[in-house]
């Protein structure tokens, strides 16, 4: 599965309780025998270059460079998942069977995650597709993982999916007081460890949760609450995110995508450094080059239709550039509340023939739309990484992004894309990528070769590297 934006393919969908027989030991609320973990042979997470301490918002190795254009690719090596120190047992790189082996040695061997939104809420984003593929490679290497979320409108209660147990309850909002007030009277019966997924709104876990635990925070929501609530609401979300809740978090474990996230949670929420641990997402495996690219300029953008987005000015960069590109084209996939809005946009624009907003694709159709594109664009605002930006360079398209933390990770400007400052400069960095055949290839391979390094094993086993190191620690107190 790919990113959000993708439809989930017909035989990878979730299964509603009733559908066949469930084995007891996945039943929710189950007690499980102690067992030992299946062995699986995956890559191991690179060790990459290391980062300790915190640095500037939106750092990178080319932070100091600020210009409105493309430059040509240099000649920097391209650095792995990356990991602060502390966060380690051991020095070297980990397999997802070495961190398995320590889990099983500290008894963590069932684990609940609590998150906002399931992998089929018509919202979901990649927040959901990053907690869904954690759950699936951790249930399939043996352990007994439960997802706790708000509700699916028109979904099943409970399902069970690639190997873990999704549990669906509560309204939008209301998820998150009814987790935290089901957690203090009725705690779930023998957790061993715990993930919060903290994306806006916390569940303030540090106040109820009893058992080792770690936070997936992808990065800081800052002006995003005014672009969604009320002026009261959004002032309200911006104080818990950054005064109120941190301060409850300050010794929590806390795991991000990005080191340029976590330079802005350090230096925007106060939370202590050395317990910010990096672990990049990985990429699908599906997500290989292959096929001929479009005949014509075709530039592509996937993501939710909301304001963070911000496609409106990606709009006005492809009309603008339409005017020197007379065939360019553009396909922007994905769904939301902006799709009325952004439509009357491509309207104005005069742009309805070539601009076109499909929705939400098949895995299979968003690859092979990854793989005729002369390029990716994102305008975003917000970002913990961009996955679409690694899954697009995955099957040999660049791309020419914003420049923002976390997209300062996913793209290393001038190498494997263009990092831009705003939406002049995004039009000449596109127009150059555009026009200039020798050098969009030699963009294409250097992302291609970045994006083979990142796996969702490698994922898998960063992040349960965290949360064994609570629960190591913890034996020793």
């Amino acid at each position: 599965m790919v990113a959000a934006a993708a439809a989930p393919l017909p035989g990878r969908s979730s299964d509603p309780v009733g559908s066949g027989p469930v084995p007891a030991s996945r039943r929710p609320g189950s007690r499980q025998p102690a067992v030992r973990l299946r062995r699986v042979g995956v890559p191991s997470v690179s060790k990459g270059a290391e980062q300790a301490g915190s640095q500037g918002v939106g750092s990178s190795p080319d932070a100091d460079r600020r210009r409105a254009g493309p430059t040509r690719p240099d000649a920097r090596p391209v650095p792995g998942p990356q990991s602060v120190p502390d966060a380690r047992s051991e020095p070297g790189t980990r397999s997802l069977q070495d961190v398995l082996d320590r889990a099983e040695r500290v008894g963590l061997q069932r684990v609940e995650l609590v998150a906002w939104r399931d992998l089929d809420d018509p919202e979901a984003g990649g927040s959901e597709l990053h907690a869904h593929r954690i759950a699936a490679l951790w249930a399939g290497a043996g352990l007994d993982v439960h997802l706790s979320t708000s509700a699916v409108p028109g979904g099943p209660v409970t399902v069970h999916r690639d190997g873990y147990t999704a549990e669906r309850r509560s309204g939008r909002y209301a998820v998150f007081p009814r987790t935290v007030a089901r957690n203090v009277l009725r705690p779930r019966p023998g957790r061993d460890g715990l993930v919060e997924v903290w994306n806006g709104m916390p569940f303030l876990s540090p106040v109820w949760a009893r058992c080792p635990r770690v936070v997936f925070l992808h990065h800081v929501h800052a002006e995003m609450w005014r672009m969604v609530l009320p002026r009261v609401l959004a002032t309200a979300g911006d104080l818990l995110e950054r005064r109120l809740a941190p301060y409850l978090y300050r010794g929590s474990r806390v795991v991000t995508l990005s080191e340029s996230s976590r330079s802005e949670i350090v230096s925007m929420m106060g939370l202590l450094a050395d317990r910010v641990t990096v672990v990049p997402p990985g990429v699908d495996a599906a997500c290989t080059p292959g096929g001929p690219k479009s005949p014509d300029p075709l530039v592509i953008a996937v993501g939710r239709l909301v304001p963070v987005k911000r496609f409106d000015r990606l709009i006005e960069v492809l009309a603008t550039l339409r005017r020197r590109h007379s065939r360019l084209r553009a396909v922007i996939v994905g769904e939301g509340y902006e799709r009325e809005h952004l439509q009357a946009l491509v309207h104005v624009a005069g742009a309805g023939e070539w601009i076109d907003m499909p929705g939400r694709l098949a895995d299979e159709d968003l690859i092979a739309l990854y793989r005729r594109a002369w390029a990716l664009v994102s305008h975003s605002q917000r970002e913990g990484w961009g996955m679409t930006i690694t899954e697009a360079a995955a099957c040999g398209t660049p791309a020419v992004v914003s420049r923002i933390a976390g997209h300062t990770d996913a793209v290393e400007d001038g190498r494997t894309g263009v990092l831009v400052d705003d939406t002049s400069a995004m039009v000449v960095a596109l127009d150059a990528v555009l026009s200039d055949e020798a050098y969009r290839n030699q963009l294409a391979r250097a992302a291609s070769e970045r994006a083979r390094e990142l796996t969702w094993e490698a994922t898998a086993a960063g992040t349960l590297d965290a949360l064994v190191a609570e629960a190591e620690a913890a034996a020793r107190r």
